[in-house]
């Protein structure tokens, strides 16, 4: 593998399927409490600019599984928060721990990082990717259904940096993306250009009974982001009609799953009718946050197996 993943990009079709391989594996450890230090005697800092759940836990307990330490940092805990040059940072704290997770507002603060530092460095999330929550949510599909290869996943809603990283990943899973957005909140034009140049499936569509016809699962996000609370009302009527409810959910496959990264607005992109439901695979996703992060912590920061 690369030093870094940063970019769902990062992993070729082989890295991307051992990922999930030993994550599945780590998890039935887990379950079965079988002991797996792999990273004993490891160090990583986490550089939080955002506020998080299940990012933060995920990756501390994670950390503790693998028999390593976590140390949580926010911008108030170092001189990045005083205008200590982020190069500085980074080769600083490449002396001190054995691998860097950033959850920052900006992509090009966790590359710029990554340029100087020596030690391994993980986006845990970036206005443009979420390639943590993508790995997950591999897991939680190929759990359900065996294998990516061929599955239909519909997005619903904002265009944003999980769906960004969805779409990208259609190179290594197979998946077939169907993208529904409103006008003006489509992704990064960048990432379906990558998909589609290199073989994978990307379908958009401004209407989510199109999107969803056929999906084996159907994927929504909040529509407000941190930092756009302002904006709240404007957004609230432009995605009038993507709301993620019952009906919606119907028009997909029978056996189809529902996933949503949390934290959820209840009432807005999703109903709790579908959030509760028996074909909602929300909890299984979140879960597996932990367990998919092992795997790439222990490919990044570990001996080879």
């Amino acid at each position: 593998m690369k030093k870094d993943f940063i970019s769902i990009t990062d992993l070729s079709c082989e890295e991307y399927d051992d990922i999930l391989t030993l994550a599945a594996r780590l998890k039935r450890q887990r379950y079965a409490g079988v002991p797996h230090p792999l990273l004993a005697g490891k160090t990583l800092a986490m550089i939080f600019e955002k506020a998080s759940t299940r990012t933060r836990i995920s990756f501390d307990v994670g950390m503790y599984d693998l028999g390593g330490y976590a140390l949580y940092l926010n911008s108030r805990d170092t001189q990045l928060g005083r205008g200590e040059t982020i190069a500085d940072t980074a080769r600083v704290m490449s002396r001190y721990v054995h691998g860097v997770i950033m959850r920052t507002y900006k992509h090009e603060t966790i590359t710029e990082f990554a340029k100087y530092a020596s030690i391994p460095v993980i986006n845990a999330l970036s206005d443009k990717e979420h390639p943590c929550q993508i790995m997950a949510d591999s897991l939680t599909l190929k759990e359900k259904f065996g294998d990516l290869n061929g599955l239909r996943v519909a997005w619903i809603g904002d265009g944003n940096n999980v769906c960004n990283s969805l779409i990208m990943a259609s190179v290594q899973t197979g998946m077939e993306i169907a993208v529904a957005t409103p006008k003006g909140y489509e992704p990064d034009p960048a990432a379906i250009r990558f998909a589609r140049e290199n073989g994978g499936k990307v379908v958009e569509y401004d209407d989510p009974k199109k999107a969803v016809a056929d999906a084996h699962a159907i994927y929504t996000d909040t529509w407000i982001s941190m930092g756009e609370e302002e904006i709240k009302d404007m957004k609230l009527k432009d995605f009038d009609g993507f709301c993620l409810d019952m009906p919606l959910l119907k028009r997909a496959a029978p056996d189809a799953i529902v996933l949503h990264c949390l934290p959820a607005h209840r009432g807005e992109e999703i109903t709790d009718e579908v959030i509760d439901s028996m074909q909602s695979g929300v909890w299984d996703q979140a879960e597996n946050r932990l367990h998919a992060q092992k795997a790439v912590l222990v490919r990044l920061m570990g001996q080879n197996l």
